[in-house]
């Protein structure tokens, strides 16, 4: 007996309800659906079955709300989007970090194991899954292309200073610290100097997914650079930039067809 294939079911994480405001809007059908003390809004994009849940901030509930995605709303791959500090040299305010490996920075059990590496996995890097990250980095240089015409005009540009984004791909680490000031900023960067971006949540479901066999893609919109230089106004930045350019992103990434061939992160870089 030849078993049908399961179909895809996308689930879609924020954490912060702004972001997930911008992508509810681009769902159809929705119905809602309340699981592990979160509200799980499932329903139709582009024809596709997505899931869609605000996390909430830090590791412990992204790694609960990834569970709960898996084990009750059964997703078969899973993509964060949110906002992020840039870290990288060249990885501005505006640009967007599409992960290709996660670490947990504040993650230390030595002398048991090396500093980063989680306790019995033998490894402090868990990988994005290559093809959906490649999809999603493609999916964002497009929808990124004229970021006036995405943010309604030139103003919001001028206000937060946003030159033409660029997207990056590479290390992007978490921990349960907001980084805000340009000492801990500077030890990160000494400590990790691939780090392009940090944040509270991406290690900790990639940790889950990697338990689970479900690939994961992050997508981070870069808000600060998580030192004493960040002057912006967060709440309007997220609001105004950061939620459009997540929703416009995984709207051309739902839409996209599954990508075979490998795609060089310098094409994305420059």
């Amino acid at each position: 007996m030849t078993r049908r294939p399961v179909p895809a079911r996308l689930g879609i994480v924020s954490a912060m309800r702004e972001e997930l405001a911008a992508v509810l809007e681009r769902i159809t059908g929705t119905h809602c659906r309340r699981a592990a003390g979160r509200d799980f809004y499932a329903g139709c994009w582009h024809g596709r079955e997505v899931v869609a849940v605000l996390s909430r901030m830090g590791k412990v509930a992204a790694a609960t709300t990834a569970t709960a995605l898996i084990e009750s709303f059964g997703v078969t791959e899973i993509v964060f989007t949110g906002v992020a500090g840039g870290l990288g040299p060249g990885v501005k305010i505006g640009d967007v970090v599409v992960a290709r490996d996660f670490l947990q920075y504040d993650l230390d059990a030595s002398p048991l194991c090396p500093r980063y590496e989680v306790p019995l996995y033998h490894r402090a890097r868990f990988p994005a899954d290559a093809r959906l990250a490649c999809r999603l980095a493609l999916a964002a240089a497009g929808a990124l292309a004229d970021p006036a015409q995405l943010l309604g005009g030139h103003a919001p540009l001028r206000q937060f200073g946003l030159t033409s984004p660029v997207v990056h791909q590479g290390l992007v680490i978490s921990g349960d610290r907001f980084i805000a000031t340009g000492e801990d900023s500077a030890a990160l960067r000494g400590a990790l100097p691939d780090a392009l971006a940090v944040e509270m949540e991406g290690a900790a479901i990639a940790q889950v997914c990697h338990d689970y066999g479900v690939p994961l893609a992050a997508v981070r919109i870069i808000s600060d650079r998580a030192d004493d230089a960040a002057h912006i106004d967060f709440t309007r930045f997220v609001t105004g930039v950061a939620s459009r350019y997540s929703a416009a992103i995984i709207d051309a990434f739902v839409s996209s067809p599954p990508q075979r061939a490998a795609l060089d992160p310098g094409r994305l870089n420059r």
